[in-house]
């Protein structure tokens, strides 16, 4: 099969190779899917980097954990009816050593979701890594029907499908993001209100909204955001934290205290099987009556993997893909 791999971390154009690898062959419990697209999150370039002193998990890594494509074959205990299903994957390089940078990914089979035939491969590749996330963040702490849900970061991957998620669960979505020029933006189908972090005084915007406080917050830095989350969580607030920009990061620790705040760190690889399962029902379901909508950005060919990386890394709102060829 034609695949992309790298035996040692480091720049993506130094380490990331393209080749033919022998096809794999799904074991028990698992399948093998056909992959069409792939898609590429912060998480697989920070992996392929070293990020914060990671060493190589495996001798060699074919990176992505999430796709979309096409079961082609099954390993023992999984019904044959399978092959030929749509599916999106998830989790593909998730503590195993090869994912979806290739034509074929062999995954356990809960991990390779039926996709409905009305949705695209591109959505069902850019749901994994960022909707699991998304979906943790809003539900862990049981329903949001009728809840005040603060989405910071809303234009982001996991911000905007976290977004979706609560008003699909029947909240009322508030949203910031950092520029009053990102306000055009925002989609007010989904945002009851959203503001801007840059303007004088975006704690008494929210609180104009929200006056009693917000009951779930997103949290897409929480070292940046943290007094304004003092400022704006209700009592018993849950604030839901899936990335910081400091290492370290200090919090109002006795006012969110007398507040009764729950702080929850959300780390995708390490959730729950079952909210990974559930996670993976609700996207789908909401995804299959219209309820979520991913932007999708650059799309590149498997044979230019290494300016995909790149271009994750420099920065990007929309979803970056790789097309992976027949």
């Amino acid at each position: 099969m034609l695949a992309s791999w790298y035996d040692q971390q480091g720049p993506a154009a130094d380490v990331l190779h393209v080749g033919e690898l022998p096809d794999p062959t799904p074991g028990p419990g698992e399948v093998r899917v056909r992959v069409t697209v792939s898609g590429i999150n912060p998480g697989d370039t920070k992996k392929r980097r070293g990020w914060l002193g990671s060493s190589m998990p495996y001798p060699r890594v074919i990176p992505h954990s999430d796709a979309a494509g096409v079961v082609d074959a099954v390993g023992a205990g999984i019904d044959e009816r399978r092959v030929g299903q749509r599916v999106w994957v998830y989790g593909a390089q998730s503590y195993r050593p090869f994912g979806t940078a290739a034509q074929y990914a062999v995954v356990p089979a809960d991990l390779a979701v039926p996709l409905p035939d009305h949705l695209s491969d591109e959505l069902g590749a850019a749901l994994g890594i960022p909707g699991i996330t998304a979906h943790r963040a809003v539900f862990a702490d049981g329903p949001v029907d009728g809840k005040l849900v603060l989405v910071h970061g809303v234009l982001g991957g996991v911000g905007s499908l976290a977004a979706q998620l609560a008003r699909w669960g029947g909240a009322t979505v508030l949203a910031t993001v950092r520029r009053g020029a990102d306000l055009a933006q925002v989609d007010p189908d989904v945002v009851s209100h959203a503001v801007a972090l840059d303007q004088d005084d975006p704690a008494a915007a929210i609180r104009a909204y929200a006056p009693e406080g917000v009951h779930r917050v997103v949290e897409v830095s929480l070292s940046g955001n943290a007094d304004l989350d003092n400022a704006v969580v209700a009592n018993g607030a849950v604030i839901a934290a899936y990335a910081t920009s400091a290492d370290r990061t200090e919090i109002p620790f006795w006012t969110l205290l007398f507040n009764n705040v729950v702080l929850r760190l959300i780390g995708s690889d390490d959730f729950p099987e079952e909210a990974k399962r559930q996670a993976a029902r609700d996207l789908t379901a909401a995804a299959a009556v219209g309820a979520l909508t991913v932007k999708v950005g650059d799309r590149y060919e498997l044979a230019d993997i290494a300016k995909a990386h790149d271009r994750v890394d420099a920065g990007s709102r929309g979803r970056i893909l790789i097309t992976v060829p027949r």
